[in-house]
């Protein structure tokens, strides 16, 4: 692709965008980031979600009923990709893309069948896999026919789109392990300018009692995700630190993991502030001496740990592949599902608060030097490039 090549590229989102989260969070940099590079996008996505400024977004048929914000499957997905789907094709006739790109499995599905009846290549961005998520939301049991007939249909759509991109190594060797012969990896990013140390908390910072130190966590809460890990450390990392306290940000079921704070008699140490909005993220994570990420996943990413890198903060995940991609050797592991180990990581890092200063400054440098929007919007573009899009720049 020529450096004059231009893009006229329709997003597919199977999703309420904007919301606030890891997944929407990925859609929005890597729109702003080709757009900065000079192509035109617009997005196809569901009926509920925030309106993102400089985004051209067209939104499926109102359903009152379906209000539901938060990550995971839903019965209520089946009529709402059909709705995507019209949407799609009316956008797609207008508008006249030079490819689809199509986010998550659905999206990439949708994408296929319209850009095969527009004649428009069709990228498909994955985040994950699609029997993995339904599994780890309890939507499908572990094991069995159901969960084989899944995979199944996952393997199908994954071979679908002229390219497919993955969010991270293990997606993509899981993208190939289905057949997938193009499968790239754009690894997610962080702007260094927004998510920075030192920013001043203002009024956020009566979160934090006085006297208390921080552990941040600002993502999705939900057992997947390691919350209820997180929660079962905090009483032995009081045990070490009794001066620590734990902000653990995000949505949904607040209530659920307050309650269950209450349980493990938590009330004075833990703090959940509900969902952040994505523009002041940043300032509350500034409140935060270190920072844990403890995804249970082996093959999704975790999103949330460039953003603490970018906020300078030491961070401690569970040892997963791809934690270990973003992560390097900078990270503070403690093997996968491993709560005793989890807590000794984060006592540790409070213990040693110079050290962790240290530590955080490195983990800066190696996202400033190793993960930007623009590193992942080149990536995309050798998708669509490898996928035949012919943009501007080749005399269209």
């Amino acid at each position: 692709m020529g450096r004059s090549s231009r893009y006229r590229v329709l997003v597919v989102a199977p999703t309420p965008f904007f919301a606030d989260r890891g997944c929407h969070v990925r859609i929005y940099e890597e729109i702003r980031a080709l757009q900065a590079l000079g192509h035109e996008v617009e997005v196809c996505t569901y009926h509920l979600g925030d309106e993102r400024p400089g985004i051209k977004t067209h939104r499926t048929l109102r359903i009152p009923w379906y209000k539901k914000l938060a990550a995971g499957p839903s019965w209520h997905k089946l009529y709402l990709d059909l709705f995507l789907l019209a949407k799609t094709w009316r956008v797609g006739r207008r508008f006249r893309p030079d490819l689809i790109h199509g986010h998550l499995h659905e999206g990439a599905a949708i994408s296929w069948l319209v850009g095969r009846l527009l004649g428009v290549p069709v990228v498909g961005d994955f985040q994950g896999s699609l029997a993995g998520e339904m599994q780890a939301h309890r939507f499908i049991p572990a094991r069995g026919w159901v969960r084989r007939f899944v995979a199944h249909n996952e393997g199908w759509i994954d071979r679908l789109p002229d390219v497919a991109v993955a969010s991270c190594s293990d997606v993509a060797e899981e993208l190939r392990g289905f057949g997938v012969s193009e499968a790239i990896v754009a690894l997610d990013g962080v702007d260094t300018e927004t998510f920075r140390p030192g920013l001043d908390g203002g009024e956020l910072r009566g979160l934090v009692p006085p006297g208390r130190r921080a552990v941040v966590y600002l993502g999705i809460l939900s057992p997947y995700q390691g919350v209820d890990h997180l929660l079962e450390a905090v009483p032995l990392v009081l045990d070490r630190v009794p001066e620590a306290y734990f902000l653990l940000m995000g949505y949904p079921d607040e209530e659920r993991y307050r309650q269950k704070a209450r349980d493990l008699g938590l009330e004075g140490h833990v703090a959940f502030p509900g969902r952040v909005d994505y523009d002041r993220a940043a300032h509350y994570l500034s409140l935060g001496e270190v920072a844990v990420g403890p995804k249970l996943s082996e093959t999704e990413s975790n999103g949330k740990l460039y953003n603490y890198m970018a906020c300078a903060l030491p961070t401690v995940a569970y040892d997963t592949p791809p934690s270990r991609e973003i992560l390097g050797d900078l990270g503070v592991y403690a093997p996968a599902g491993d709560v005793q180990a989890l807590a000794e990581a984060i006592a540790g890092l409070l213990q040693d608060p110079e050290g962790a200063r240290a530590l955080g400054q490195r983990l800066r440098r190696r996202v400033i030097e190793c993960f930007s929007w623009e590193n992942t919007a080149r990536q995309l573009l050798k998708a669509y490039a490898r996928a035949g899009a012919g943009g501007k720049g080749r005399g269209r």
